[in-house]
């Protein structure tokens, strides 16, 4: 059981194997937070946890009780206007204009299992994973609305998925202002905020600070998640490391403008919010109408970051990604974007495939330019139908010959967008978001269609679904290139226009979900101009991301590194490009740039046919000692060992290993040498102490114990008047030794 309720107390306490999450039904009808962190016994009641005392210049609940003051206490989804002047999770407008609600408990229902929601992406317990799930129903003394609170807890991976629904049972439309998903309240500050933020080509950098007094919060207005920040988001005690210590995370499944807040009050109280941004938003809530918030994760521990990673990875893999991708190991693919760009024709392609394939590579994907007359970027987007220029025999007989071959076809599509110059914005110019009378902002020389209209999720679908059916897909990568300027529905009225961010990510999802649905066997993966929408909403519908445009090996040290702390690698798309790099100039090995691509769903970005003999032969052994180590690359528990994010981070490192820790991977990347450097030993972690393993096939043998607290020595890297030194990758192979 992970539920347990004291009805005489109306107390909730909810358990999974390692954490204890408690909450009661307080005096004015609404749910106050008790306690969320390591578990505890159950009781009737808290009383030690939920005492509470007089504070001046604090409105009180009534004369009668002074000591209930609602700015003093820890809530569980709080509403503005009745003392409380923190942020709240959500405000309802009426039809008076009034903003203000009282809420109250009615009942509750606990239901055996975690189902999917209708129309958004969501986590679910298909196996029996002894998933439970709470309902708490509070009504609204003025207007008669309904409030459900959900809670789905998911035992032994620690982790609570977190919900409201709004249902108006009124006869008059109720305008909802805000809705956030989860609330957090916490009883002192003493955290660190540690959030994942950037740009385009440098997405996820880790960013670490003390709580301070106010406001700290990171946001999207792009009606994306966005490559400047990511809802993944961790609360942590200032000595947490990856290794030990006391962190929470929070991660929201939502594709859209979010919010993630973290206020800290006068009395040094924490109060996170998560959820969509209230900014741009407000909902019209007809009679008898329902909005359901986005969901958003919380898990916790104080084994350190390492284990709050594996913990939230096994969760997404078991509950939330399609599941016949859980363990399914990604194939090897070549990309052509890098290799020809927009230049390329059938003959062209098919020495690349053929290259390819002498390689050992599984999957040909065909990206930007194959459709309408799109020699550039500046047109044919939205005209989904091939180029007899480039493939006078259909589409169709270029994948035939790569199948003909073994391999998977994969193609590129940008569903999402629409270029001026097209037969598709010609027929149909009013399906591009656009405002009255303002003029149109360009981005990449294109602009966006309107994924609210059912007519342009039909016509997207009917094309998507030609080309999966005549090419005999395998795989599509769905790229979305740029942000909404000039937002404005032109079938939403006046007052629904403030609908218009939330209701275009439904329309994603909307053919996101009929696509996988009718073509369960095609993988797609999700890019929005790199890792602009990296988030759990498109990890629903496609179980990898475009991880970053930046394929530059230093920089995706940085970017899959701060990426593992809220994604598993198996999300994380990583590929070898050619070199001087597109995004830097940088010129780094063949070797450093596979084996930091390996931590993921392997692949190149590159032409093959221009490689030596000697890359190529490189290449070939790269292929197939990925295949032999993939699932530990791709699902392995990932350890992170040393930050680039800490120090001088000149050395960064991580390890991958298998569950039976017979087998793992580690890797030592160092970006600068320097001369007569220090002895250097690699400590590794998650080995079993009393097995004995060898490393890189060594004669010699060693106890895990050895391995993890006394290290490994690592000859240094010493120039040899031939090639550079830095930018070096070291790759340790552990194997345990029978």
């Amino acid at each position: 059981m992970t539920i347990h309720v004291n009805e005489t107390s109306s107390t909730f306490h909810l358990q999974t194997d390692h954490t204890s999450y408690i909450f009661r039904i307080m005096e004015n009808g609404e749910a106050g937070q008790i306690y969320y962190g390591n578990r505890i016994h159950v009781q009737s009641a808290y009383p030690n946890l939920t005492s509470r005392e007089w504070r001046t210049d604090n409105p009180s609940l009534s004369e009668e009780d002074p000591n209930f003051q609602t700015s003093t206490i820890k809530s569980e989804y709080s509403s503005l206007g009745k003392g409380d002047f923190r942020y709240p999770a959500f405000q309802l407008t009426t039809e008076n204009g009034a903003r203000i609600s009282e809420f109250h408990y009615d009942h509750y229902q606990i239901i055996a299992g975690k189902k999917r929601l209708s129309y958004l992406p969501s986590t679910f317990d298909d196996t029996g994973d002894d998933a439970e799930t709470l309902v708490i129903a509070f009504v609204d003394q003025i207007s008669g609305a309904t409030l459900h609170l959900n809670y789905s807890i998911f035992p032994h991976q620690d982790v609570i998925v977190k919900s409201a629904t709004f249902v108006n049972a009124g006869d008059n439309t109720i305008v909802i202002n805000r809705a956030l998903s989860a609330q957090l309240d916490l009883p002192d500050s003493n955290y660190d905020l540690i959030q994942f933020s950037g740009a385009w080509a440098r997405e996820r950098h880790l960013f670490r600070n003390h709580l301070r007094p106010g406001i700290q919060s990171v946001s999207s207005l792009r009606t994306s998640s966005s490559p400047q920040h990511n809802p993944f988001m961790m609360l942590a005690r200032p000595n947490t490391t990856n290794q030990a210590g006391a962190v929470f995370g929070f991660n929201l499944v939502y594709s859209g403008n979010f919010l993630d807040s973290v206020e800290v009050d006068q009395y040094d109280t924490t109060r996170v919010l998560t959820g969509i941004n209230p900014d741009e938003f407000a909902w019209q809530l007809a009679p008898q109408a329902t909005f359901q918030t986005p969901e958003a994760i919380l898990s916790y521990t104080t084994a350190g970051m390492n284990q709050l990673s594996q913990q939230m990875g096994a969760f997404y893999m078991h509950h939330l990604v399609n599941p016949k991708y859980t363990e399914q190991d990604r194939p090897i693919l070549i990309n052509n974007w890098e290799a020809t760009y927009f230049d390329f024709d059938e003959p062209k392609l098919m020495k690349i495939v053929n290259q390819a394939h002498e390689l050992g590579i599984e999957m040909f994907v065909l990206d930007d330019g194959w459709f309408g007359h799109r020699d550039d970027d500046h047109t044919s987007l939205g005209d989904w139908f091939v180029d007899k220029k480039k493939f006078p025999n259909g589409i169709e007989h270029f994948a035939e010959q790569v199948h003909n071959l073994g391999m998977k076809f994969g193609l590129w599509f940008e569903p999402e967008m629409i270029s001026i110059d097209s037969d598709l914005y010609r027929t149909h110019p009013d399906w591009m978001i656009h405002a009255p009378k303002s003029t149109p902002t360009p981005g990449r020389h294109q602009f966006v269609l309107d994924m609210t209209r059912p007519e342009v999720i039909d016509y997207l679908y009917d094309h998507m679904s030609h080309m999966i059916e005549s090419a005999d897909l395998d795989y599509i990568k769905w790229d979305m290139n740029r942000h909404i300027t000039e937002m404005f529905g032109s079938q939403l009225a006046s007052d629904e226009q403030l609908e218009m961010p939330h209701r275009y990510i439904l329309g994603v999802y909307k053919l996101y979900q009929r696509l996988t649905t009718a073509y369960p066997n095609v993988l797609f993966e999700s890019c929005a101009s790199g890792g602009g929408r990296f988030d759990l909403g498109m990890m629903y519908y496609a179980p990898q991301a475009w991880t970053s445009d930046d394929t530059d090996a230093a920089e995706r040290m940085l970017i899959q590194y701060g990426t593992s702390y809220g994604y598993p690698q198996s999300m994380m798309g990583a590929h070898v490009s050619a070199v001087p790099n597109d995004q830097t100039g940088r010129i780094t090995s063949l070797k450093t740039r596979g084996e930091v691509a390996f931590y993921g769903a392997f692949g190149y970005e590159l032409d093959v046919t221009k490689m030596t003999a000697e890359e190529l032969a490189q290449v070939k052994d790269q292929v197939a000692f990925y295949k032999q180590y993939r699932h530990l690359f791709q699902f392995g528990k990932l350890y992170r060992l040393s930050s680039p994010f800490e120090g001088q981070g000149n050395i960064i490192s991580w390890e991958v290993v298998d569950p039976h820790q017979d087998q793992a991977i580690a890797s030592r990347f160092q970006l600068l040498n320097h001369p007569n450097a220090p002895y250097t030993r690699f400590y590794f972690t998650g080995l079993d102490p009393d097995k004995q393993y060898r490393v890189n096939d060594d004669q010699e043998t060693y106890y895990g114990d050895e391995l993890m607290n006394a290290g490994y020595f690592v000859p240094t890297i010493l120039a040899d008047g031939q090639n550079s030194k830095d930018f070096v990758s070291q790759l340790f192979i552990v194997k345990a030794v029978n």
